[in-house]
């Protein structure tokens, strides 16, 4: 399988994942109808946002946590077209060997890296082995799959463990695998004890006690549902009243996305600096010919009232500024509403009449 084939096929089967507190990585197996990612990126959630080429976005179910390993898996969706991935029964790996580190690193956008095996035991603090290599890896690779040259998965990458500058961690196969067969064995959801690291299951439970060792143990449905406060409760009640779901929204810490026609609203919150930021991020500049087009969005910021166009890496990109200060929800109820009912239009129209490049058409 060439180098290629293995990104493209991956393309497909690892999804975005987004919680109020993070965002990472997962990917898909067919035969476990479970997708896979790191515990430290769905941590106090009983449900996540995912995302990708080949599923719609939605809310799916935590149903395993495992600190110990840093693994957790989460149902598949009953609607989807993601390609199964094999796992790797190689044991046989030598420093030197190509892998590949696929993932979300920056948002929906996928990126797959390459690069070797450094060292093929290398031991934490809780003993247990990881494979090093120097594939890129950034925050949203965690739970992303390390896959070797046969196009199988070897490992799941984890960025909570780092030592030093393109140096990256991922969890040999044999445990993912190990932990999978224990975790199929019932049909339950579990949480893997970090005293005694014993698997324990909703239904084994004793009064919020691990029944092996006896220690406090938080299950799943122990969890309490996620509340926005202060300027973030207020955001999202706006988000509400505009008719969107904050379940869908949210996107990491205070941040949401919104998708309206061919346009993606991103709402930041900046706390240090008291900045609420609203981006409609919209077509590309034309490779030819821009003048005509800069015109026009210079004349648009003049006559714009509380929105301003601006242009990042041939982006163009819609945006409003609020400072949490000054935040009313009437006023900044009509700003957003003019931001998601402009996004769409702009975007056509540029597209259309000064020849931008859509986003559908940017590779």
């Amino acid at each position: 399988m060439t180098i290629q084939n293995i990104i493209e096929k991956y393309k497909d089967a690892v999804v975005q994942l987004a919680t109020p507190y993070s965002t990472g990585t997962g990917f898909y197996l067919s035969k476990y109808n479970l997708i896979v990612s790191n515990e430290h990126v769905v941590r106090d959630n009983k449900v996540v946002v995912i995302n990708g080429s080949k599923l719609e976005k939605q809310l799916t179910e935590v149903v395993y946590v495992d600190p110990t390993y840093d693994l957790a898996f989460l149902l598949a969706p009953d609607k989807h077209e993601m390609p199964d991935v094999s796992l790797s029964n190689n044991t046989d790996y030598n420093e030197g060997d190509t892998v590949i580190a696929a993932g979300h690193p920056f948002g929906l956008k996928f990126t797959a890296t390459q690069g070797i095996l450094s060292n093929l035991n290398h031991k934490q603090k809780n003993n247990i082995t990881y494979f090093q290599h120097d594939a890129a890896l950034n925050p949203g690779n965690s739970g992303g799959p390390l896959v070797d040259l046969n196009g199988e998965v070897i490992g799941v990458n984890t960025f909570i463990i780092r030592d030093g500058n393109n140096i990256g961690f991922s969890l040999p196969v044999a445990n993912l695998l190990k932990t999978l067969v224990e975790f199929c064995a019932q049909s339950n959801k579990a949480v893997r004890c970090l005293s005694c690291a014993n698997m324990v299951f909703e239904s084994k439970v004793e009064e919020g006690y691990c029944p092996f060792c006896g220690a406090k143990i938080t299950m799943l449905s122990d969890l309490d549902d996620y509340e926005a406060v202060g300027i973030n409760k207020s955001i999202e009640e706006l988000i509400k009243d505009l008719g969107y779901d904050n379940d869908l929204c949210r996107k990491g810490p205070s941040n949401w996305e919104i998708k309206e026609g061919t346009a993606d609203i991103n709402i930041s919150y900046y706390e240090k600096t008291g900045l609420i930021v609203g981006d409609a991020y919209l077509c590309r500049l034309p490779k030819r010919e821009i003048k005509p087009m800069y015109s026009y969005l210079l004349r648009q910021n003049y006559n714009l009232k509380g929105l301003t166009f601006s242009v990042k890496d041939q982006r163009v990109i819609l945006s409003l500024l609020i400072y949490d200060q000054y935040f009313d929800k009437k006023t900044a109820r009509s700003y957003l509403e003019r931001l998601l009912q402009n996004a769409d239009r702009f975007d056509t129209l540029l597209t259309e009449q000064f020849g931008a490049i859509p986003k559908t058409n940017e590779g």
